[in-house]
């Protein structure tokens, strides 16, 4: 299982941890590294992810983008269709 830690200077997002569905992903090879760079390790600014947990209670699907997107591949993955 690969082992993410912080780039220097970058802030890991709060909800990085091993309930999330972005950090399970990667952990598995399903998920670019793009994704948690720009996202995961910059506090979480711009996820819609995020902010929609943070804002609405909202907990997106495990399959749903930081951008908020749909990765169809990661869906099948996820829900096994």
């Amino acid at each position: 299982m690969k082992q993410q830690s912080a780039p220097r200077g970058k802030k890991v997002c709060r909800w990085y941890d091993r309930t999330s569905g972005m950090k399970r992903a990667y952990d598995a090879g399903m998920l670019d590294k793009k994704w948690i760079d720009e996202y995961c390790m910059n506090e979480g600014q711009a996820c819609v992810r995020k902010k929609r947990f943070e804002e609405e209670g909202y907990v997106s699907p495990d399959y749903v983008l930081p951008d908020g997107t749909v990765d169809e591949k990661l869906k099948k993955w996820v829900t096994g269709r």
